[in-house]
């Protein structure tokens, strides 16, 4: 397994191939714009109204953009893949690496690292710049639970992107996982989650954003719902690595 393990060369292929991008790269850039300037927008217009006016668990509500930065996380991911099954891309990936396992681990390491990185910026900014506009219902930085959200919403963010990316390599269609993970997470999500009670929460999405909610609901805390998001990551993850090394480039 060691001799699969990414290398310096590979990683930096792999970052050639995301920057040069338009899409995949205007997505990653989009989680940042989408989730801290709906955010922004969100606060400044209805922020002083009143309390809870942007959710009953105020600190859920400082992350109230996500809800449009994860579509910006799963078309990063899923574009980062989907890449490589067009116009007979993967066999020139495989002829420059040709251990399938060393190219899909190298290309989700910098998928789920330039996520990550982007999710943590994205969450701190998100984060202080709508509490500005908060008024007298602000959370300051250093309350309860708001550290341990930032932190959570960045890794939110780059699990999303993981998720999205595994399963474009089982799918070998960016469009194809859109198609399906934004209608759930939108809207499946919810309809399941008021018709079936407590096992919508362990839903990817649902569990993943326990660590934004200041308590924990439905007997899932913080970190056990991001626990099951990252096992709904890796299951993708792990799929889509089986169907490159089986798949006939």
């Amino acid at each position: 397994m060691r001799a699969a393990l990414p290398t310096v060369p590979a990683l930096h292929s792999e970052w050639i191939k995301i920057r040069s991008l338009r899409g995949t790269c205007g997505a990653l850039m989009a989680i940042f714009a989408a989730t801290a300037g709906i955010q922004v927008l969100t606060a400044a217009a209805i922020g002083r109204a009143e309390a809870g006016s942007m959710g009953p668990d105020p600190l859920f509500a400082a992350y109230y953009g996500l809800l449009f930065g994860q579509i910006a996380a799963m078309t990063f991911g899923a574009g980062a893949l989907s890449c490589e099954f067009q116009n007979g891309a993967l066999r020139t990936s495989l002829a420059a690496v040709p251990n399938r396992t060393r190219f899909y681990l190298s290309k989700m390491a910098l998928v789920g690292g330039l996520a990550l990185l982007m999710g943590q910026a994205t969450a701190l900014v998100t984060f202080v710049a709508g509490q500005a506009f908060m008024g007298p219902y602000a959370i300051e930085l250093g309350d309860p639970g708001t550290y341990r959200s930032i932190v959570g919403c960045g890794l939110y963010l780059a699990l999303m992107s993981l998720f999205a990316a595994g399963l474009a390599a089982l799918l070998k269609s960016g469009t194809a996982v859109l198609s399906l993970l934004i209608p759930f997470v939108l809207l499946v999500s919810f309809v399941v989650g008021e018709a079936s009670g407590g096992v919508a929460r362990f839903l990817p999405d649902r569990a993943g954003q326990m660590v934004m909610h200041s308590q924990a609901q439905d007997g899932l805390g913080p970190w056990t719902g991001l626990g099951v998001m990252a096992l709904w990551a890796g299951a993708a993850v792990f799929a889509g690595w089986l169907a490159v090394r089986r798949r006939d480039a």
